[in-house]
């Protein structure tokens, strides 16, 4: 019998990047491998997961907002910042939205869209793990489309007078500082709203059956009080927000590609050592297809992700490319979980292995960081140059 190799071999990812990545890579693996995946599926029963603590190992570590530059950021470069989200999904997608939500949203924005004093007050905190932040454009009835967000500022003298409400805010119950983004008379505006600012509620959301490693809010603004130096210089267009939003679906196409392979190792260590008719899994052709098939899909997955790193890299991605590698890699996740899921039967349901967890996370990431339909009308108007999501 041949030596047994590993998926990516078949394909010799590693090949694909440099030295440097490839330790900044390891590094977050052995983070994982040591600290979250023994406790994780613990974490995921009891539907909790220490943010903060684990926010604060993570930046001495450099990988919150890992690929921005100055600020006390590593400055790394895109595709760095990728394999660093495979590996800490591979753990968790909790685990990978906490870092997303922290460095490609909140801190994103502050670096791109804030002032220099505002950037000099918040990112070398946010980048060591001293302080959390949170993004906030979803609203309960503005997901898809967020120019009806109901949340609102008006000027009132120098301040701003911040009422509305956020959903499906990740981070939001641990946040010192929420980013949110409002209508005013002259646009859509960014806000940096500490949390300890009087009419700020943040409401953890119950009841969960995914990503219950994850903080979940619901964000209140109650004729919330601001100074007029908390609103973002320049920005008054969704290209604010939406900037952001780019930032974080190129962690997630990487990012999901952990979660795969996690589940694909799983299958196969489980199908080499459980036992029917006498022979491991692993040696029927149903069961050899089903891996040569996960296999396959993830390595494409990886490989495409690599090449939209590559793009990243050189200041070539487009939107519509982010929208490809979100759409395809977390479809490809998902039904790799569901294949992996199926081939460890009954073990498969528990939290005794990691699939059923990675499954379930997959379920949100399909539908966070915009909807799996609404990328496949973003590469629809690529290609014809209507956009069918309009009025």
């Amino acid at each position: 019998m041949a030596a047994p190799q590993h998926p990516f071999d078949l394909y010799s990812i590693d090949s694909l990047f440099n030295e440097e990545q490839l330790a900044i890579r390891d590094v977050a693996r052995d983070f994982v491998n040591d600290r979250i995946k023994p406790h994780i599926s613990q974490w995921f029963e009891d539907g909790t997961i220490p943010g903060r603590e684990l926010a604060k190992e993570m930046g001495q570590l450099g990988m919150l907002g890992m690929h921005l530059e100055g600020y006390g950021c590593a400055g790394t470069d895109a595709t760095t910042y990728g394999l660093v989200c495979a590996e800490l999904e591979a753990g968790d997608s909790g685990l990978r939205s906490l870092v997303s939500v922290q460095g490609s949203l909140a801190m994103f924005a502050i670096w791109k869209w804030g002032s220099e004093e505002q950037k000099q007050e918040w990112l070398p905190a946010m980048a060591a793990g001293d302080k959390l932040g949170c993004f906030g454009l979803t609203e309960s009835d503005a997901g898809s489309n967020p120019i009806e967000m109901r949340t609102n500022a008006k000027r009132d003298g120098d301040d701003w007078i911040l009422n509305g409400s956020k959903m499906w805010i990740t981070n939001g119950n641990i946040a010192d500082v929420a980013v949110v983004w409002a209508h005013t008379d002259d646009g859509v505006r960014g806000f940096l709203v500490p949390t300890n600012t009087p009419g700020f509620t943040a409401n953890v959301v119950h009841h969960k059956l995914s990503l219950r490693a994850s903080v979940t809010s619901e964000l209140v603004f109650e004729n919330l009080r601001l100074p007029k130096d908390a609103i973002f210089p320049e920005i008054k267009t969704l290209r604010g927000p939406l900037s952001c939003l780019s930032e974080a679906r190129f962690g997630i196409l990487f990012g999901v590609i952990g979660a795969a392979r996690d589940c694909l190792e799983t299958a196969i260590d489980y199908t080499m050592t459980r036992h029917q008719f006498g022979r491991p899994l692993a040696s029927f052709q149903l069961s050899q297809q089903k891996l040569a098939d996960m296999a396959i899909a993830t390595g494409n997955g990886m490989l495409l992700a690599a090449h939209l790193g590559k793009l990243k890299d050189q200041h070539l991605l487009r939107p519509e490319q982010v929208s490809i590698g979100k759409k395809s890699n977390v479809r490809m996740a998902l039904e790799v979980a569901r294949e992996s899921r199926s081939m460890l039967g009954g073990s498969g349901i528990t939290l005794e292995y990691p699939i059923i967890r990675h499954m379930n996370n997959l379920e949100s990431v399909y539908t966070y960081e915009g909807t799996n339909e609404i990328h496949t009308l973003v590469v629809g108007q690529a290609l014809t140059g209507i956009a069918a999501y309009a009025n």
